[in-house]
């Protein structure tokens, strides 16, 4: 999944991302509501985590606008205003869901996995191709019965090629869905974690180039 995470406490925000992160998610930081509605109108996100108290643009003018543009995109309010009325108030700016803080990280994650599902086309928890079983709930890999012990890295980018069903995944597509947008788009990283995928997988070789096009399963 793809996560923006929009908070002006830096701490915070560099905490819930390196968090996320060891998820499999590709995480970028807004600290800023400004610069949230920027990287909003560049990519293509799964959750948007949002502090509704940003400086520059305030977070309900962003979930606001965000829920009313018909996005794909999920929104969890991240905030310190915990009460029923406040709760009831951003729901009712178009948020998906609604965190108080402080909260237990374990919530967090599990709600921004909740989210994440319903922004995209549903698909069994367990996915299944080329021998190759999926296990999403608890992120373990398995080929033919063996265990495929992978990187976060790995993970994420077999978990897009799994999910594509067989359909070619571009170079590009790779790195929006599995690396934050640091990632150079001009770098052999997903060649490399590629080639780190097939020989982890084992023959038969299961993951196929189209040169100039993609990926596929």
């Amino acid at each position: 999944m793809r996560i923006l995470v929009a908070e002006d406490e830096r701490m915070l925000a560099d905490l819930v991302a390196e968090g996320l992160r060891k998820q499999a998610m590709a995480v970028d930081v807004a600290y800023d509501g400004l610069a949230a509605s920027q990287r909003l109108a560049v990519h293509d996100y799964d959750v948007l985590v949002l502090d509704r108290d940003l400086p520059q643009v305030h977070g309900d003018v962003i979930c606001r606008d965000l829920a009313s543009s018909g996005a794909r995109t999920r929104i969890l309010l991240l905030t310190a205003a915990a009460s029923v009325p406040d709760r009831v108030a951003g729901l009712s700016l178009g948020a998906d869901d609604y965190l108080p803080k402080p909260f237990d990280f374990s919530e967090l994650v599990a709600r921004v996995k909740a989210l994440g599902r319903r922004s995209q086309p549903p698909v069994p928890p367990v996915l299944q191709r080329a021998g190759i079983v999926l296990d999403t709930p608890h992120r373990q890999v398995f080929r033919d019965g063996r265990h495929v012990p992978l990187s976060v890295k790995e993970y994420a980018v077999l978990e897009v090629l799994m999910r594509a069903d067989g359909a070619l995944v571009s170079a590009e597509t790779l790195l929006e869905s599995a690396w934050d947008e640091h990632a150079d788009p001009f770098t052999t990283v997903v060649r490399v974690i590629i080639s780190r995928l097939r020989a982890k997988l084992g023959e038969p070789a299961c993951i196929h180039t189209v040169a100039g096009v993609g990926y596929h399963l």
